[in-house]
C-alpha cells in the first residue's frame, strides 16, 4: 500500500490507531502463518479511501479493496463491525492483503487463482454437453459440469445462464486452455461453516426457519441453512395430510421445529405441527357433548369409522353405531372414504383426544316425541287435547298396520 493512501487514512481517522486496535484484538497471541489462498473470517475495522481495513487475527494490517464491497450502484454492502469470509493474497512488510475472490485480468491469474484456490467471478454462457459454458477473465473460456454447478441437480438447467457466479478453478491446463470449475466446491465450503456454527447453536425443540428442498411420499427434505432434515408427512400439520404436494412446494420457506439431532449420523428430524396452535385446545368448546356436526370419513376400521370434524381433530363412529340396527361385519358396507355426513358429539375426552361420534340421522327418540313436537306446533287456536289423545294418535298407525296383517 503507498504512503499517499496511508496519509489518506491517517486524516481521515486521525484518532483511530490501527496497529493498537489489532494489538488489542489479538490479545498479545501467536496467530499461525496464513497461507496465500486460504480463507479466514476477518472483521471490518474501518474504511478508508479505497481500502477496508481487518482484523485477521494477525499482526500487521488487513486489507481488502474497497470496490470488492460495493454494489451495482457503487454503495457499500457492508459496514464497519461486519465479518467476512476472505481469502489470504499476500503479505508485504506489515500488510496483509486479502480478497472476497480474485479480479482475474488475463490467463495469469487464472493461473494464481487456481494455485491458491481463490475464487473468480465467471458468467455463464451457454449450456453444453456434459454442463456449461463459462466465460472467465476476458474472452478465457472454462467448463463446469452440470454436477458442479449447484448443491443438486435441476430440473431446469437454463436458470442458471447469464447468471455471473464465484468459481473456483479446479483443473486448469494447456497454459489455460483447458480450464475446469466449480460453483458447487464454493458452495459446500459455506455450508461446512453454517454448520459447524450451528452445532454450537442448535437443540432440540428450537424453532428455526428453512426452506423445502425436496418432497417425498414420506414426508419433506427442510434445508435450515447448513443442514437438511426429514420433516415427515405426519408432523406437517395437526390434521391428516393426504398428499403432500397440496401442502407444501419446493422452495417454499417454512417454520419448523426441530425433534432430533444426530451430528454423528447426519440425520435431523422436524415438525411443522408443533410450531402451529393445537386445534384440541379449542375442541371442548368447538364440540360440545350433544352438538352436530357436518364431518367426513377419512379412515375406515373394522371397529368403526373415523370422521375429521375439523383440522386435527377426528371422532370414532363405533360400527355398533352404523348399521341403523342391523349387525355389519365392516364400515365399508354402509359408509365409504371422503363422505359427508352429520355427526353427533356423545362424549369428548379431552386428554386423550378422544370423541366418541353417532350418526345424526340415527338418533334415538323417545317414544311420541316426534309426534309431541309436531302437534305442540300446529296453530293454538286447534286446541292442544290432552297426552293421552296424542299418544293415543301416534299409535294409530301401528294397530293399522297390525290390522293389515
Amino acid at each position: 500500500m503507498t504512503d499517499e493512501i496511508k496519509n489518506n487514512h491517517d486524516a481521515e481517522e486521525p484518532e483511530e490507531d490501527f496497529a493498537a486496535m489489532l494489538e488489542a484484538s489479538l490479545g498479545g497471541k501467536a496467530a499461525p502463518k496464513l497461507e496465500p489462498g486460504q480463507k479466514i473470517r476477518a472483521k471490518i475495522l474501518a474504511f478508508s479511501g479505497d481500502w477496508v481495513f481487518l482484523d485477521v487475527g494477525q499482526k500487521g494490517e488487513g486489507v481488502l479493496e474497497r470496490k470488492e464491497v460495493l454494489d451495482e450502484q457503487g454503495q457499500p454492502t457492508v459496514a464497519v463491525g461486519d465479518v467476512l469470509d476472505v481469502y489470504f493474497v499476500s503479505r508485504a512488510g506489515g500488510e496483509l492483503r486479502f480478497a472476497l475472490r480474485l479480479a482475474a485480468t488475463g490467463r495469469s491469474d487464472l493461473e494464481e487463482a487456481w494455485k491458491s484456490g481463490i475464487p473468480v467471478d465467471g458468467r455463464v454462457e451457454k449450456e453444453i454437453k456434459g454442463g456449461f459454458e463459462v466465460r472467465l477473465a476476458g474472452q478465457t473460456r472454462a467448463f463446469c459440469p452440470f454436477s458442479q454447478m449447484g448443491l443438486r441437480r435441476t430440473e431446469a438447467p437454463e436458470e442458471w445462464l447469464g447468471r455471473t457466479l464465484p468459481f473456483r478453478i479446479t483443473q486448469y491446463g494447456e497454459q489455460g486452455r483447458n480450464i475446469v470449475v466449480s460453483h458447487r466446491a464454493l458452495l459446500e465450503e459455506e455450508r461446512e461453516q453454517q454448520r459447524a456454527q450451528l452445532r454450537d447453536t442448535l437443540h432440540e425443540g428450537m424453532r428455526v426457519r428453512g426452506t423445502v428442498t425436496s418432497l417425498r411420499d414420506f414426508g419433506a427434505f427442510v434445508d435450515i441453512g447448513g443442514v437438511e432434515g426429514l420433516l415427515p408427512i405426519s408432523e406437517i400439520a395437526w390434521g391428516r395430510v393426504e398428499d403432500i404436494r397440496e401442502a407444501l412446494h419446493e422452495g417454499q420457506e417454512i417454520e419448523v421445529c426441530i425433534k432430533s439431532i444426530d451430528w454423528d449420523k447426519n440425520r435431523f428430524s422436524f415438525s411443522r405441527r408443533d410450531t402451529l396452535a393445537d386445534p384440541w385446545e379449542e375442541a371442548a368448546r368447538n364440540f360440545a357433548e350433544g352438538s352436530r356436526h357436518l364431518g367426513r370419513v377419512v379412515r375406515l376400521a373394522p371397529f368403526g369409522a373415523f370422521v375429521t370434524l375439523g383440522e386435527g381433530v377426528d371422532g370414532l363412529v363405533h360400527i355398533s353405531k352404523l348399521g341403523g340396527g342391523k349387525r355389519i361385519n365392516h364400515p365399508r358396507e354402509v359408509l365409504k372414504e371422503g363422505q359427508e355426513l352429520e355427526v353427533l358429539v356423545e362424549k369428548i375426552d379431552h386428554e386423550a383426544r378422544r370423541i366418541s361420534l353417532a350418526l345424526a340421522a340415527q338418533e334415538a327418540a323417545e317414544p311420541g316425541e316426534a309426534d309431541l313436537r309436531a302437534y305442540l306446533e300446529q296453530d293454538s287456536g286447534a286446541g292442544l287435547g290432552t297426552l293421552g289423545d296424542l299418544l293415543k294418535k301416534a299409535q294409530q298407525p301401528k294397530k293399522h298396520k297390525k290390522g293389515k296383517k
